[in-house]
Protein backbone atom coordinates (compact mmCIF):
# COMPACT_ATOMS: atom_id res chain seq x y z
CA UNK A 1 0.00 0.00 0.00
CA UNK A 2 2.69 2.11 1.05
CA UNK A 3 4.62 1.86 -2.16
CA UNK A 4 1.76 2.22 -3.93
CA UNK A 5 0.87 5.64 -2.57
CA UNK A 6 4.70 6.71 -3.11
CA UNK A 7 4.51 5.64 -7.19
CA UNK A 8 1.10 7.92 -7.22
CA UNK A 9 3.07 10.92 -5.66
CA UNK A 10 6.10 10.45 -8.31
CA UNK A 11 3.36 11.05 -11.37
CA UNK A 12 4.14 14.41 -12.61
CA UNK A 13 1.58 17.19 -11.43
CA UNK A 14 0.30 20.39 -13.62
CA UNK A 15 2.63 23.32 -13.90
CA UNK A 16 1.36 26.32 -11.79
CA UNK A 17 1.66 27.72 -15.28
CA UNK A 18 -0.54 25.52 -16.89
CA UNK A 19 -3.10 25.49 -14.40
CA UNK A 20 -3.05 29.56 -14.48
CA UNK A 21 -4.13 29.51 -18.22
CA UNK A 22 -7.12 27.38 -17.31
CA UNK A 23 -10.21 29.29 -16.53
CA UNK A 24 -9.25 30.57 -12.66
CA UNK A 25 -9.38 34.75 -12.76
CA UNK A 26 -6.28 34.57 -10.44
CA UNK A 27 -3.98 33.56 -14.10
CA UNK A 28 -5.77 35.51 -17.13
CA UNK A 29 -7.11 38.42 -16.94
CA UNK A 30 -7.73 38.16 -20.55
CA UNK A 31 -10.16 35.05 -19.64
CA UNK A 32 -11.63 36.93 -16.80
CA UNK A 33 -12.10 39.94 -18.75
CA UNK A 34 -13.67 38.24 -22.30
CA UNK A 35 -16.19 36.30 -19.58
CA UNK A 36 -17.46 39.44 -17.76
CA UNK A 37 -17.63 41.42 -20.91
CA UNK A 38 -19.79 38.45 -22.57
CA UNK A 39 -22.33 39.18 -19.43
CA UNK A 40 -22.00 42.19 -19.89
CA UNK A 41 -23.43 42.74 -23.74
CA UNK A 42 -26.01 40.10 -22.35
CA UNK A 43 -27.31 42.34 -19.58
CA UNK A 44 -27.34 44.89 -21.74
CA UNK A 45 -29.40 43.47 -24.76
CA UNK A 46 -31.97 42.13 -22.06
CA UNK A 47 -32.65 45.72 -20.97
CA UNK A 48 -32.41 47.44 -24.24
CA UNK A 49 -34.59 44.94 -26.12
CA UNK A 50 -36.95 43.61 -23.34
CA UNK A 51 -40.61 45.08 -24.00
CA UNK A 52 -42.85 42.88 -21.95
CA UNK A 53 -42.23 41.43 -18.70
CA UNK A 54 -42.83 38.00 -19.71
CA UNK A 55 -42.21 35.93 -23.09
CA UNK A 56 -45.01 33.86 -21.99
CA UNK A 57 -43.55 30.68 -22.51
CA UNK A 58 -45.15 27.23 -21.39
CA UNK A 59 -43.47 25.56 -18.14
CA UNK A 60 -43.51 22.39 -20.69
CA UNK A 61 -41.52 23.88 -23.46
CA UNK A 62 -39.34 25.37 -21.38
CA UNK A 63 -38.16 22.57 -19.28
CA UNK A 64 -38.24 20.37 -22.86
CA UNK A 65 -34.92 22.85 -23.69
CA UNK A 66 -33.47 22.74 -20.75
CA UNK A 67 -33.79 18.39 -20.30
CA UNK A 68 -31.83 18.46 -23.53
CA UNK A 69 -28.47 19.91 -22.95
CA UNK A 70 -26.03 17.55 -22.40
CA UNK A 71 -24.36 18.67 -19.07
CA UNK A 72 -21.60 16.97 -19.88
CA UNK A 73 -20.33 18.37 -23.10
CA UNK A 74 -19.09 21.69 -22.46
CA UNK A 75 -18.88 24.17 -24.71
CA UNK A 76 -16.39 25.72 -26.58
CA UNK A 77 -16.72 29.35 -26.08
CA UNK A 78 -18.60 32.45 -24.03
CA UNK A 79 -20.06 33.36 -26.99
CA UNK A 80 -21.76 29.92 -27.12
CA UNK A 81 -22.27 29.54 -23.76
CA UNK A 82 -23.98 33.17 -23.61
CA UNK A 83 -26.37 31.69 -26.72
CA UNK A 84 -27.58 29.29 -24.17
CA UNK A 85 -27.97 31.37 -21.46
CA UNK A 86 -29.85 33.48 -23.60
CA UNK A 87 -32.16 30.94 -24.92
CA UNK A 88 -33.36 28.91 -21.96
CA UNK A 89 -32.72 31.89 -19.31
CA UNK A 90 -32.44 35.36 -20.25
CA UNK A 91 -35.08 35.83 -22.84
CA UNK A 92 -37.58 33.97 -20.32
CA UNK A 93 -36.90 35.98 -17.56
CA UNK A 94 -39.45 38.00 -15.67
CA UNK A 95 -38.25 41.68 -16.75
CA UNK A 96 -39.27 44.01 -12.96
CA UNK A 97 -37.97 46.65 -14.01
CA UNK A 98 -40.75 47.25 -16.71
CA UNK A 99 -43.71 48.96 -15.27
CA UNK A 100 -45.96 46.32 -16.50
CA UNK A 101 -44.56 43.78 -13.93
CA UNK A 102 -46.92 45.06 -11.01
CA UNK A 103 -47.09 41.32 -9.40
CA UNK A 104 -44.97 40.76 -6.31
CA UNK A 105 -42.25 42.58 -3.73
CA UNK A 106 -39.58 42.26 -6.46
CA UNK A 107 -38.16 45.38 -6.80
CA UNK A 108 -35.96 47.53 -9.62
CA UNK A 109 -32.07 47.57 -8.71
CA UNK A 110 -30.25 50.58 -8.86
CA UNK A 111 -26.71 50.11 -10.55
CA UNK A 112 -24.33 50.98 -7.90
CA UNK A 113 -25.16 47.73 -6.17
CA UNK A 114 -24.62 45.77 -9.87
CA UNK A 115 -21.21 47.32 -9.74
CA UNK A 116 -20.83 45.87 -6.26
CA UNK A 117 -22.42 42.40 -7.55
CA UNK A 118 -18.95 42.15 -9.53
CA UNK A 119 -16.71 42.94 -6.86
CA UNK A 120 -18.39 40.40 -4.36
CA UNK A 121 -18.76 37.52 -6.56
CA UNK A 122 -15.09 38.02 -8.11
CA UNK A 123 -13.90 38.67 -4.74
CA UNK A 124 -15.54 35.92 -2.93
CA UNK A 125 -15.03 37.00 0.59
CA UNK A 126 -16.96 35.24 3.13
CA UNK A 127 -18.57 37.00 6.04
CA UNK A 128 -18.04 34.66 9.10
CA UNK A 129 -14.43 36.03 10.21
CA UNK A 130 -12.32 38.98 10.16
CA UNK A 131 -9.39 36.86 8.83
CA UNK A 132 -11.53 35.99 6.08
CA UNK A 133 -13.12 39.58 4.91
CA UNK A 134 -11.39 42.52 7.26
CA UNK A 135 -12.90 45.89 5.42
CA UNK A 136 -15.78 44.07 4.73
CA UNK A 137 -16.73 42.99 8.53
CA UNK A 138 -16.22 46.32 9.92
CA UNK A 139 -18.34 47.92 6.42
CA UNK A 140 -21.06 45.82 7.21
CA UNK A 141 -20.93 46.38 11.28
CA UNK A 142 -20.86 50.26 10.08
CA UNK A 143 -23.86 49.25 7.93
CA UNK A 144 -25.60 47.79 10.29
CA UNK A 145 -25.22 50.24 13.27
CA UNK A 146 -26.86 52.90 10.80
CA UNK A 147 -29.86 50.40 9.98
CA UNK A 148 -30.48 50.64 13.66
CA UNK A 149 -29.74 54.50 14.16
CA UNK A 150 -32.47 54.78 11.25
CA UNK A 151 -34.76 52.54 13.67
CA UNK A 152 -34.28 54.36 16.95
CA UNK A 153 -32.28 51.77 18.40
CA UNK A 154 -29.28 53.82 19.86
CA UNK A 155 -25.67 52.63 19.87
CA UNK A 156 -26.91 48.90 22.16
CA UNK A 157 -28.53 47.84 18.84
CA UNK A 158 -26.90 45.10 16.63
CA UNK A 159 -27.47 42.24 14.19
CA UNK A 160 -26.57 41.07 11.00
CA UNK A 161 -27.04 40.85 7.20
CA UNK A 162 -28.71 37.69 6.33
CA UNK A 163 -30.39 36.09 3.22
CA UNK A 164 -34.07 37.39 3.31
CA UNK A 165 -37.08 37.96 5.17
CA UNK A 166 -37.81 34.63 6.32
CA UNK A 167 -34.41 33.67 8.02
CA UNK A 168 -34.68 37.51 10.02
CA UNK A 169 -38.04 36.36 10.91
CA UNK A 170 -36.79 32.95 12.25
CA UNK A 171 -34.14 34.86 14.04
CA UNK A 172 -36.80 37.06 15.66
CA UNK A 173 -38.89 34.58 17.22
CA UNK A 174 -35.69 32.10 18.21
CA UNK A 175 -34.66 34.71 20.17
CA UNK A 176 -37.77 34.98 22.02
CA UNK A 177 -38.64 31.83 22.19
CA UNK A 178 -34.78 31.21 24.05
CA UNK A 179 -35.14 34.12 26.43
CA UNK A 180 -38.65 33.56 27.49
CA UNK A 181 -37.46 29.79 28.39
CA UNK A 182 -34.37 31.29 30.24
CA UNK A 183 -36.12 34.06 31.90
CA UNK A 184 -38.90 32.13 33.18
CA UNK A 185 -37.71 28.60 33.31
CA UNK A 186 -34.33 28.71 33.79
CA UNK A 187 -33.82 26.63 30.89
CA UNK A 188 -30.89 27.06 28.50
CA UNK A 189 -32.54 25.63 25.27
CA UNK A 190 -29.80 25.46 23.13
CA UNK A 191 -28.06 23.81 25.55
CA UNK A 192 -30.64 21.36 26.91
CA UNK A 193 -33.82 21.37 24.19
CA UNK A 194 -37.05 22.25 24.58
CA UNK A 195 -38.72 22.77 27.62
CA UNK A 196 -42.00 20.73 28.35
CA UNK A 197 -43.78 23.97 28.96
CA UNK A 198 -42.78 24.87 25.27
CA UNK A 199 -45.51 23.27 23.70
CA UNK A 200 -47.78 25.80 25.51
CA UNK A 201 -46.00 28.79 24.23
CA UNK A 202 -48.51 30.94 22.01
CA UNK A 203 -46.58 33.82 19.35
CA UNK A 204 -50.08 36.49 18.25
CA UNK A 205 -49.52 37.37 14.36
CA UNK A 206 -51.96 39.19 12.17
CA UNK A 207 -54.38 37.18 10.10
CA UNK A 208 -52.34 39.20 7.60
CA UNK A 209 -49.05 38.37 8.71
CA UNK A 210 -46.25 36.79 6.70
CA UNK A 211 -46.50 33.10 6.07
CA UNK A 212 -42.66 32.34 7.51
CA UNK A 213 -44.37 32.77 10.77
CA UNK A 214 -45.98 29.29 10.48
CA UNK A 215 -42.91 27.93 9.35
CA UNK A 216 -40.54 29.19 11.65
CA UNK A 217 -42.78 27.90 14.69
CA UNK A 218 -42.16 24.81 12.83
CA UNK A 219 -38.61 24.94 12.41
CA UNK A 220 -38.49 25.78 15.89
CA UNK A 221 -40.34 22.45 17.66
CA UNK A 222 -43.25 24.92 18.80
CA UNK A 223 -45.36 23.71 15.93
CA UNK A 224 -48.14 26.20 13.83
CA UNK A 225 -50.21 25.46 16.67
CA UNK A 226 -48.42 28.09 18.48
CA UNK A 227 -49.15 30.98 16.57
CA UNK A 228 -52.21 32.82 17.09
CA UNK A 229 -54.01 35.19 14.40
CA UNK A 230 -55.13 38.52 16.12
CA UNK A 231 -57.96 39.70 13.83
CA UNK A 232 -57.54 42.88 11.79
CA UNK A 233 -59.70 46.60 11.39
CA UNK A 234 -60.96 46.81 8.18
CA UNK A 235 -57.79 47.65 6.60
CA UNK A 236 -56.60 44.86 7.23
CA UNK A 237 -53.88 46.03 9.93
CA UNK A 238 -53.91 44.05 13.76
CA UNK A 239 -56.77 45.38 15.76
CA UNK A 240 -54.73 46.38 19.45
CA UNK A 241 -57.81 45.53 21.10
CA UNK A 242 -58.33 41.92 19.37
CA UNK A 243 -54.58 40.88 20.42
CA UNK A 244 -55.13 41.84 24.09
CA UNK A 245 -58.61 39.35 23.69
CA UNK A 246 -56.69 36.91 22.20
CA UNK A 247 -53.85 37.20 24.59
CA UNK A 248 -56.15 36.75 27.54
CA UNK A 249 -57.96 34.12 25.93
CA UNK A 250 -54.43 31.80 25.69
CA UNK A 251 -53.59 32.77 29.04
CA UNK A 252 -57.34 31.40 30.77
CA UNK A 253 -56.73 28.41 28.57
CA UNK A 254 -53.52 27.72 29.94
CA UNK A 255 -50.90 28.38 27.18
CA UNK A 256 -48.18 30.48 27.53
CA UNK A 257 -48.21 34.29 25.82
CA UNK A 258 -43.86 34.52 24.84
CA UNK A 259 -44.14 37.33 21.71
CA UNK A 260 -45.84 39.45 19.35
CA UNK A 261 -45.40 39.52 15.47
CA UNK A 262 -46.28 43.43 14.03
CA UNK A 263 -45.95 43.04 10.49
CA UNK A 264 -44.52 47.24 8.77
CA UNK A 265 -45.72 46.85 5.06
CA UNK A 266 -48.07 43.77 5.16
CA UNK A 267 -47.35 41.42 2.01
CA UNK A 268 -51.08 41.23 0.55
CA UNK A 269 -52.13 45.12 1.39
CA UNK A 270 -49.00 46.98 2.28
CA UNK A 271 -50.65 47.82 5.53
CA UNK A 272 -48.51 49.10 8.74
CA UNK A 273 -50.06 47.44 12.48
CA UNK A 274 -50.20 49.72 14.96
CA UNK A 275 -47.25 49.33 16.32
CA UNK A 276 -47.24 51.16 19.78
CA UNK A 277 -50.77 50.36 20.74
CA UNK A 278 -49.29 46.76 20.16
CA UNK A 279 -45.29 47.74 21.48
CA UNK A 280 -47.57 49.01 24.74
CA UNK A 281 -49.17 45.65 25.30
CA UNK A 282 -45.90 43.67 24.72
CA UNK A 283 -44.95 45.89 27.51
CA UNK A 284 -47.82 44.90 29.58
CA UNK A 285 -47.73 41.36 29.12
CA UNK A 286 -43.75 41.03 28.69
CA UNK A 287 -43.65 39.58 25.52
CA UNK A 288 -40.76 39.82 22.92
CA UNK A 289 -42.19 42.38 20.06
CA UNK A 290 -40.43 41.28 16.66
CA UNK A 291 -41.55 43.68 13.91
CA UNK A 292 -41.14 42.36 10.22
CA UNK A 293 -40.66 45.18 8.60
CA UNK A 294 -39.40 43.75 5.55
CA UNK A 295 -41.47 45.29 3.02
CA UNK A 296 -42.25 48.52 4.95
CA UNK A 297 -38.16 49.52 5.84
CA UNK A 298 -38.24 51.90 2.85
CA UNK A 299 -39.96 54.31 4.96
CA UNK A 300 -36.60 54.38 7.11
CA UNK A 301 -35.25 56.60 4.42
CA UNK A 302 -38.40 58.90 3.61
CA UNK A 303 -38.72 62.01 5.59
CA UNK A 304 -42.43 62.83 4.20
CA UNK A 305 -43.88 58.89 5.79
CA UNK A 306 -41.48 58.60 8.31
CA UNK A 307 -43.87 58.39 11.16
CA UNK A 308 -46.05 54.93 9.65
CA UNK A 309 -43.06 53.77 11.51
CA UNK A 310 -43.46 55.60 14.71
CA UNK A 311 -42.86 52.75 17.45
CA UNK A 312 -40.84 50.32 16.21
CA UNK A 313 -38.04 51.60 18.03
CA UNK A 314 -39.88 50.20 20.81
CA UNK A 315 -39.64 46.78 19.13
CA UNK A 316 -37.30 44.28 20.44
CA UNK A 317 -36.03 43.01 16.83
CA UNK A 318 -36.89 43.75 13.11
CA UNK A 319 -36.58 42.27 9.85
CA UNK A 320 -35.76 44.59 7.11
CA UNK A 321 -35.38 43.41 3.23
CA UNK A 322 -33.05 45.78 1.35
CA UNK A 323 -33.93 43.69 -1.40
CA UNK A 324 -37.27 45.37 -1.39
CA UNK A 325 -37.46 48.94 -0.59
CA UNK A 326 -33.76 49.71 -1.32
CA UNK A 327 -33.81 48.47 -4.52
CA UNK A 328 -30.64 45.98 -3.83
CA UNK A 329 -30.33 42.81 -5.60
CA UNK A 330 -31.31 39.67 -4.16
CA UNK A 331 -30.21 38.88 -1.39
CA UNK A 332 -29.69 41.61 1.02
CA UNK A 333 -31.65 40.98 4.60
CA UNK A 334 -30.72 41.97 7.94
CA UNK A 335 -31.78 41.37 11.47
CA UNK A 336 -31.56 43.75 13.94
CA UNK A 337 -32.18 43.64 17.95
CA UNK A 338 -31.99 46.83 20.25
CA UNK A 339 -30.03 45.25 22.97
CA UNK A 340 -26.90 43.12 21.54
CA UNK A 341 -26.66 41.26 24.36
CA UNK A 342 -29.55 39.09 23.34
CA UNK A 343 -27.74 38.05 20.62
CA UNK A 344 -25.08 36.46 22.56
CA UNK A 345 -27.65 33.06 22.78
CA UNK A 346 -27.02 32.32 19.16
CA UNK A 347 -22.99 31.97 19.51
CA UNK A 348 -21.48 28.67 19.43
CA UNK A 349 -17.65 28.69 19.56
CA UNK A 350 -15.75 26.15 16.99
CA UNK A 351 -11.69 26.16 17.86
CA UNK A 352 -10.99 26.22 13.91
CA UNK A 353 -13.73 29.30 13.37
CA UNK A 354 -14.35 31.27 16.40
CA UNK A 355 -12.59 29.72 19.30
CA UNK A 356 -14.11 30.90 22.95
CA UNK A 357 -10.75 32.61 23.95
CA UNK A 358 -10.95 35.06 21.22
CA UNK A 359 -10.62 38.75 22.57
CA UNK A 360 -13.62 39.37 19.66
CA UNK A 361 -13.38 43.36 20.73
CA UNK A 362 -9.91 43.26 18.73
CA UNK A 363 -11.03 40.49 16.46
CA UNK A 364 -14.67 40.42 15.48
CA UNK A 365 -15.94 37.55 13.81
CA UNK A 366 -20.05 38.20 12.40
CA UNK A 367 -20.58 34.56 12.72
CA UNK A 368 -21.18 35.44 16.51
CA UNK A 369 -24.51 36.52 15.34
CA UNK A 370 -25.21 33.82 12.60
CA UNK A 371 -27.87 31.25 13.13
CA UNK A 372 -28.01 29.52 9.80
CA UNK A 373 -25.23 30.79 7.21
CA UNK A 374 -21.48 30.16 8.27
CA UNK A 375 -20.36 30.79 4.49
CA UNK A 376 -21.84 34.19 3.65
CA UNK A 377 -21.22 36.96 1.18
CA UNK A 378 -20.42 40.22 1.59
CA UNK A 379 -23.65 41.32 0.55
CA UNK A 380 -23.60 44.49 2.41
CA UNK A 381 -21.51 45.94 -0.23
CA UNK A 382 -24.43 46.39 -2.46
CA UNK A 383 -26.03 48.53 0.13
CA UNK A 384 -22.78 50.09 1.02
CA UNK A 385 -22.09 51.75 -2.35
CA UNK A 386 -26.02 52.65 -3.14
CA UNK A 387 -25.62 54.46 -0.03
CA UNK A 388 -22.95 56.07 -0.80
CA UNK A 389 -23.33 56.94 -4.47
CA UNK A 390 -27.32 57.38 -4.08
CA UNK A 391 -27.58 58.51 -1.05
CA UNK A 392 -30.56 58.47 1.80
CA UNK A 393 -32.36 61.42 0.21
CA UNK A 394 -32.80 60.23 -2.81
CA UNK A 395 -33.58 57.11 -2.16
CA UNK A 396 -36.46 57.95 0.33
CA UNK A 397 -37.52 59.85 -2.74
CA UNK A 398 -38.45 56.89 -4.83
CA UNK A 399 -40.79 55.17 -1.90
CA UNK A 400 -42.64 58.70 -1.62
CA UNK A 401 -42.88 58.61 -5.74
CA UNK A 402 -44.29 54.97 -5.07
CA UNK A 403 -46.88 55.69 -2.21
CA UNK A 404 -47.88 59.06 -4.73
CA UNK A 405 -48.78 56.84 -7.39
CA UNK A 406 -50.08 53.96 -5.41
CA UNK A 407 -52.79 56.64 -4.02
CA UNK A 408 -53.57 58.03 -7.63
CA UNK A 409 -54.17 54.78 -8.75
CA UNK A 410 -56.18 53.67 -5.88
CA UNK A 411 -58.19 57.13 -6.87
CA UNK A 412 -59.07 56.27 -10.39
CA UNK A 413 -60.03 52.61 -9.57
CA UNK A 414 -62.63 54.33 -7.23
CA UNK A 415 -64.08 56.75 -9.85
CA UNK A 416 -64.26 53.48 -11.64
CA UNK A 417 -67.75 51.74 -11.61
CA UNK A 418 -66.73 48.56 -12.73
CA UNK A 419 -63.28 48.07 -10.26
CA UNK A 420 -63.54 47.02 -6.95
CA UNK A 421 -61.01 48.59 -4.88
CA UNK A 422 -61.19 46.57 -1.17
CA UNK A 423 -58.72 48.92 0.57
CA UNK A 424 -56.27 51.72 0.61
CA UNK A 425 -52.52 50.85 0.79
CA UNK A 426 -49.89 53.09 3.73
CA UNK A 427 -46.98 52.22 0.91
CA UNK A 428 -47.93 50.11 -2.55
CA UNK A 429 -50.34 47.54 -2.91
CA UNK A 430 -53.68 47.38 -4.32
CA UNK A 431 -55.78 44.67 -3.59
CA UNK A 432 -58.69 44.68 -6.30
CA UNK A 433 -61.21 43.09 -8.66
CA UNK A 434 -63.02 43.65 -12.22
CA UNK A 435 -66.62 43.36 -11.79
CA UNK A 436 -68.23 44.54 -14.75
CA UNK A 437 -71.87 44.24 -13.14
CA UNK A 438 -73.54 41.91 -15.06
CA UNK A 439 -75.90 39.08 -13.85
CA UNK A 440 -74.72 35.48 -13.86
CA UNK A 441 -70.74 36.45 -13.97
CA UNK A 442 -68.75 34.28 -11.40
CA UNK A 443 -66.34 37.29 -10.98
CA UNK A 444 -63.68 35.43 -9.28
CA UNK A 445 -63.59 32.78 -12.27
CA UNK A 446 -63.68 36.24 -14.58
CA UNK A 447 -60.65 37.32 -12.33
CA UNK A 448 -58.56 34.53 -12.36
CA UNK A 449 -59.22 33.95 -16.51
CA UNK A 450 -58.08 37.96 -16.90
CA UNK A 451 -54.87 37.18 -14.95
CA UNK A 452 -53.67 34.28 -16.60
CA UNK A 453 -54.69 34.86 -20.13
CA UNK A 454 -52.38 38.67 -19.52
CA UNK A 455 -49.66 36.07 -18.03
CA UNK A 456 -49.11 33.63 -20.82
CA UNK A 457 -49.34 36.36 -23.63
CA UNK A 458 -46.65 38.53 -21.82
CA UNK A 459 -47.74 41.43 -21.19
CA UNK A 460 -48.54 42.51 -17.99
CA UNK A 461 -47.95 40.82 -14.82
CA UNK A 462 -50.33 40.92 -11.91
CA UNK A 463 -50.46 39.36 -8.58
CA UNK A 464 -53.39 38.11 -6.77
CA UNK A 465 -54.69 37.21 -3.61
CA UNK A 466 -57.78 35.24 -1.88
CA UNK A 467 -59.75 37.59 0.77
CA UNK A 468 -62.40 35.76 2.54
CA UNK A 469 -62.48 33.13 0.30
CA UNK A 470 -62.75 35.55 -2.62
CA UNK A 471 -59.97 36.19 -5.84
CA UNK A 472 -58.93 39.46 -6.28
CA UNK A 473 -56.19 40.60 -8.62
CA UNK A 474 -53.19 42.92 -6.92
CA UNK A 475 -51.04 45.80 -7.78
CA UNK A 476 -47.64 45.65 -6.11
CA UNK A 477 -46.34 49.11 -7.15
CA UNK A 478 -42.47 48.48 -6.16
CA UNK A 479 -40.88 50.51 -9.24
CA UNK A 480 -40.56 54.14 -8.99
CA UNK A 481 -40.66 54.44 -12.72
CA UNK A 482 -43.99 53.26 -13.00
CA UNK A 483 -46.18 56.21 -13.24
CA UNK A 484 -50.62 57.12 -13.19
CA UNK A 485 -50.76 56.53 -16.53
CA UNK A 486 -48.65 53.67 -16.49
CA UNK A 487 -51.96 51.98 -14.13
CA UNK A 488 -54.15 53.38 -16.32
CA UNK A 489 -53.22 51.69 -18.82
CA UNK A 490 -52.93 48.26 -17.15
CA UNK A 491 -56.60 48.96 -16.00
CA UNK A 492 -57.36 49.35 -18.81
CA UNK A 493 -55.66 46.13 -20.40
CA UNK A 494 -57.73 44.58 -17.76
CA UNK A 495 -60.52 45.65 -18.30
CA UNK A 496 -60.05 45.03 -22.16
CA UNK A 497 -59.56 41.47 -21.69
CA UNK A 498 -61.89 41.19 -19.27
CA UNK A 499 -64.51 41.55 -21.55
CA UNK A 500 -62.78 39.83 -24.67
CA UNK A 501 -63.22 37.28 -22.27
CA UNK A 502 -66.37 37.70 -21.57
CA UNK A 503 -67.69 38.10 -25.24
CA UNK A 504 -66.25 34.75 -25.91
CA UNK A 505 -67.19 32.79 -22.89
CA UNK A 506 -63.71 31.35 -22.07
CA UNK A 507 -63.97 31.69 -18.22
CA UNK A 508 -66.13 29.51 -15.54
CA UNK A 509 -69.73 30.90 -14.67
CA UNK A 510 -71.49 30.68 -11.64
CA UNK A 511 -73.27 27.02 -11.91
CA UNK A 512 -71.17 26.12 -14.66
Amino acid sequence: MITEQLSIAQEPLPSRDSLLNDIFYAGSAAEYKAAVEQAREAVLHFLEHTRRPFSGVKPATIKAAVAAVNLDAPLESYEELMAEVQALYLQHATAFHLPQYIAHLNCPVVIPALAAEVIISAINSSQDTYDQSAGGTFMERRLVDWTCEQLGFGAGGDGIFTGGGSQSNLMGLLLARDHFAMRVHGVNIKREGLPAAALRYRIFVAETAHFSNQKNAALMGLGEQAIVKVKTDQRFRMDAAALEQAIAAELAAGNIPIAVVATAGSTDFGNIDPLQEIAALAAKYRLWMHVDAAYGCGLLLSAKHRALLNGIELADSVTVDYHKSFFQPVSSSAFLVKDKETLKIVQHHADYLNPAEQDYDELPAQINKSVTQSTRRFDALKLWCTLRLTGKEKLGSYTDRMIATTAATAALMEKDEEIELLTHSDIGILVFRFAPGRAGIDVAALNLSIKKSLFFDGTLLVASTKVGGEFYLKFTILNPLTTVADTRDMLKAIKARGYELLSTGRFARKGA
